[in-house]
């Protein structure tokens, strides 16, 4: 059944109440409302646990989608146990690798203001993120780290306004990305917004990130590789230049 999945309107909701409504012949277990995010857009899927009424926990190792975009699957670690249908259970998040992906999320929206090329692909991590570029010319790292961690240190608010599937469809220029299809399907489209009244960027996009630039934190582009004739891919890490030299 259609999960409300609560993330999309609260990036920072760590916990919440949930009842379970399906159990998979592979043990993954589908609840009527979650704030774990499910793998998409080059975003991972969240980790946490499962609280039940006892105390007891049932430690989740991967968070998807089901058949469609609004079935959200918790798939449990090997040897878990597992809840009735109709069982309540309490839903806790892994806050800090969560973070941490919203923080990298957020870089690599930066990142494509900063270099402002069409995306051929992207993919977020927890220590490392890639973002590929349709692009030929020749950038210097330190210069892009030099105007992302201006971006960052100028504190701009990141929010979201929704938009419907027939307005996205009006308007694809707004979509940067060259292969990766905006979140639709549910009726409306999230766009992240970044500094007042978009000022700075504003693209659809289903994942998660943090309330403000300044959230982001130090960040660098460590490596540029030249991937193909037309396709240069961006390495962003955390920390300053030469923490991974």
């Amino acid at each position: 059944m259609p999960v409300n999945a609560l993330y999309r309107d609260d990036f920072h909701l760590s916990t919440c109440e949930a009842v379970v409504t399906a159990i998979h012949e592979d043990g993954g277990i589908e609840l009527d409302q979650t704030c774990l995010y499910a793998t998409s857009g080059g975003q991972p899927g969240d980790t946490g646990f499962l609280e039940r009424a006892d105390g007891s926990k049932i430690t989740l190792g991967q968070t998807k989608h089901g058949a469609a975009k609004d079935i959200i699957i918790h798939v449990p670690l090997e040897g878990q146990a597992s809840p009735a249908v109709g069982e309540k259970v309490v839903l806790h998040l892994d806050w800090e690798r969560r973070h941490k992906l919203m923080r990298m999320h957020t870089a690599c929206h930066l990142l494509s203001v900063v270099c402002s090329y069409p995306i051929t692909g992207a993919a977020v991590g927890e220590e490392e993120s890639r973002v590929d570029f349709d692009m030929t010319d020749t950038i210097d790292k330190d210069e892009v780290t030099a105007k992302l961690m201006a971006l960052v240190d100028q504190d701009h608010p990141v929010y979201l306004q929704w938009i419907t599937d027939e307005e996205l469809a009006a308007n694809p220029g707004i979509v940067k990305s060259k292969n990766v299809r905006p979140p639709m399907g549910l009726g409306r489209v999230s766009l992240v917004c970044i500094g007042e009244n978009s000022a700075i960027d504003s693209q659809p996009c289903g994942g998660t990130h943090v309330a403000t630039t300044r959230e982001v934190g130090q960040i660098h582009i460590a490596k540029i590789e030249k991937k193909g004739k037309e396709n240069r891919r961006f390495r962003i890490r955390f920390g300053a230049p030469g923490d991974d030299a």
